[in-house]
């Protein structure tokens, strides 16, 4: 048995299913198993061919208990889907690969600078990225944009359009980094990138953000146009990256400035939008890991294809 295991899976039903679809199209009698800290809550949970309940990250014997979770579940392959799970996960890559098993997450170094935003601008510029600019505390130019160094999902970011809106809570918060404002003359985007176990690039698909809500898209169209353009050649070398990578990036709608913020070394929570497209990175991550198979560069996926998401539910039975 070769079964997979989705980490932290709350609310991501597409993603499991997805797994489970790209199973059996490949005639794969394997399970699509999924944690969470509270499973019976979790709609994807419930979709999956079984749920464990997992503790926190945090917890100092997490890596012990996913370790002989995997064992007794027969789980070769671990897919993360939070940032506070994939440094922890990085560290132990190689303990878990010596059991057999393929954790899918990217090397330490770069878990690290993705973690780190100020890291992460400066990946952007060695790859020749465009980013914005990032203003010492002491000479900060309005208006700008405040957020943690090692936020997530645009958890204490906001704009700050004048000195006297910056209080000195903020301005003494050490995590806080403060960056040039990018305003509603940029598009926003995000790419979500494939990169093989060699660290190769066979494939990315940008998707601009037309309605987020909570932080994730609501509202999306695939775009192969100027961003895609810009990039091609630009993330062809991601060093230590490992299988889906998401990029945040903006840029005016005239293609003339380009600015990158973020990168998260994880499936994001729109890509059903790239998947629908034809990137079909967990089916790659089957061949790839399950079936030893090669994965070359693809870039046959459908462009200007528009995603409306909307509240569905999941029913669970007889629940005491």
């Amino acid at each position: 048995m070769k079964n997979i295991l989705v980490l932290s899976a709350g609310r991501r039903v597409e993603l499991v299913e997805a797994f489970k679809t790209e199973l059996v199209l490949r005639g794969l009698d394997l399970k699509v198993l999924a944690t969470d800290m509270k499973p019976e809550f979790s709609a994807a949970c419930q979709i999956a061919d079984g749920w464990i309940r997992a503790p926190r990250v945090t917890d100092p014997n997490y890596i012990n208990f996913l370790l002989n979770l995997c064992k007794s579940e027969k789980i070769s392959l671990v897919i993360p889907t939070i940032d506070t799970e994939l440094l922890l996960l990085a560290q132990n890559r190689e303990l878990f690969a010596s059991f057999g098993i393929d954790l899918v997450v990217s090397d330490t170094v770069l878990v690290q600078k993705c973690r780190d935003k100020r890291l992460t601008a400066k990946l952007f510029s060695e790859l020749n990225i465009s980013t914005p600019q990032i203003f010492d505390r002491s000479n900060i130019k309005f208006p700008c944009f405040a957020k943690p160094y090692d936020g997530s999902c645009s958890v204490g970011a906001a704009p700050i359009f004048t000195r006297e809106m910056l209080t000195n809570a903020v301005l003494a918060d050490e995590k806080m980094m403060f960056m040039e404002l990018i305003d509603a003359s940029y598009e926003e985007y995000t790419v979500d990138a494939y990169y093989d176990r060699e660290g190769s690039l066979c494939c990315f698909v940008p998707r601009q953000r037309i309605e987020v809500r909570a932080g994730e898209i609501n509202k999306g169209v695939t775009r192969r146009h100027h961003v895609y353009a810009y990039l091609l050649d630009k993330l062809k070398l991601l060093q230590g990256a490992r299988g889906c990578i998401t990029l945040q990036l903006f840029c005016k709608a005239n293609a003339a400035n380009f600015a990158a913020l973020e990168i998260n070394p994880r499936f994001g929570g729109g890509f059903p939008l790239s998947y629908s497209a034809g990137a079909n990175y967990p089916g790659w991550l089957i061949d790839e890991y399950l079936l030893d198979q090669q994965v070359n560069f693809k870039d046959d996926w459908e462009a200007d294809l528009l995603m409306l998401r909307y509240d569905a539910k999941v029913l669970v039975h007889d629940v005491s």
